[in-house]
């Protein structure tokens, strides 16, 4: 076995090897530089105490080759080829939120970078495929986006790659990539379009009469009907839950739904019950007490659930009757029974559990 000054002797000269072996790099001849946006993000450090919490918005990070009497688009880096923006390593854009490129909504985080450029035109391409040195056997199938802007001829011939932002609006900056003669403007907006996936619990709507959500397919004026109350609701699944009483606790208030509040429109004058309701749009919530539901009908709308919700805005309240039966329903449904010419009961039915709002007008 060897002694522990055998095996500390040996590391010396291990360490010592490695360190006369290794060399410490040059400067590279076309250096690494970056950009901000806003600029001052790069110093906030220095800035008033209430400027200090500035945010960035985006951050480029590129390798600046040189010119050195060489022609540049359309030779050095050709048209209709895929150039990375820079020498080296890929150039990089870090987006801190997310943004509009070409069209497209491009979600917070970093891309790789780069462009075909064309006479009179580049193509830019942003990826999602990260740790590539220039551009080549790049996986194409990672472009996340692209965008196509004119380019413009510059007087004086830049010597050295360069980028800046530079703001337009509140809501857009341009990325300026600047080399020899030609100058490309890409604008990146800050308020994209962003379209939501199919909702776990979707949007649906309840009318009374039910006919009167299809006037226009009527066949004469008589047979048309007049709306007189139209619910919009969220339609949660029980999905194996236990709904009253596990994920619906007793005593709580309910937004009779998933995500918004429900919303009630009235279009007459109506009882709930003996509580008189106005025509007009309310938010319709419920307080769970077991065989019995307090529901809540509200002029604090729109509003998210019930949580924080300003009860001084509650125009009336009504307790209705609460019953099990033996069919299941699996997203929750609102629904109409008629009870008379001036009468309908709202019915509320999830899981086993069904609760009657009876609601009446004048004729």
């Amino acid at each position: 076995m060897r002694s522990i000054g055998t095996i500390v002797s040996l590391l010396i000269v291990l360490t010592t090897a490695y360190a006369q072996d290794s060399k410490w790099p040059s400067l590279d001849a076309s250096t690494m530089d970056a950009e901000y946006y806003p600029a001052e993000v790069a110093w906030r450090n220095y800035l008033s105490e209430d400027k200090r919490n500035i945010t960035p918005k985006m951050k480029v990070v590129y390798s600046r080759p040189m010119m050195k009497d060489r022609k540049i688009f359309g030779n050095l880096v050709p048209y209709g080829e895929e150039w990375r923006l820079g020498a080296n390593e890929a150039t990089m854009i870090t987006f801190y939120q997310p943004v509009d490129f070409g069209g497209q909504t491009v979600n917070q985080g970093t891309y790789s970078l780069f462009v075909v450029p064309e006479a009179g035109q580049w193509t830019f391409h942003l990826s999602s495929e990260m740790g590539i040195w220039g551009s080549a056997n790049r996986d194409k199938s990672k472009t996340v986006a692209s965008a196509t802007v004119k380019t413009e001829d510059v007087e004086e011939p830049r010597e050295a790659l360069a980028m800046a932002f530079q703001e337009v609006d509140d809501l857009t900056a341009n990325l300026i990539v600047e080399w020899e003669k030609t100058r490309a403007v890409l604008p990146i907006a800050f308020n994209p379009v962003i379209l939501q996936g199919i909702d776990a619990s979707p949007m649906d709507m309840a009318h009374y009469p039910r006919n009167s959500a299809f006037n226009n397919y009527a066949e004469s004026e008589d047979k048309k009907a007049d709306p007189i109350i139209q619910v919009i609701y969220s339609r949660p699944q029980k999905n194996d839950r236990d709904i009253f009483g596990g994920l619906l606790k007793e005593g709580e208030v309910w937004r009779i739904g998933a995500n918004e509040a429900t919303e009630v429109v009235f279009y007459k004058d109506v009882k709930i019950g003996e509580k008189e309701l106005r025509r007009g749009r309310y938010a319709m919530f419920a307080e769970l007490n077991g065989d019995t539901w307090d529901v809540i009908f509200s002029k604090d709308y729109p509003i998210w659930g019930a949580a924080n919700r300003d009860e001084s805005k509650d125009v009336a309240s009504v307790t209705v009757p609460v019953y099990q039966e033996d069919e299941v329903v699996e997203a929750l449904a609102i629904i109409f029974e008629e009870k008379s010419e001036t009468s309908a009961d709202m019915i509320i039915g999830w899981d086993k559990t069904r609760a009657t709002v009876p609601v009446s007008w004048e004729k």
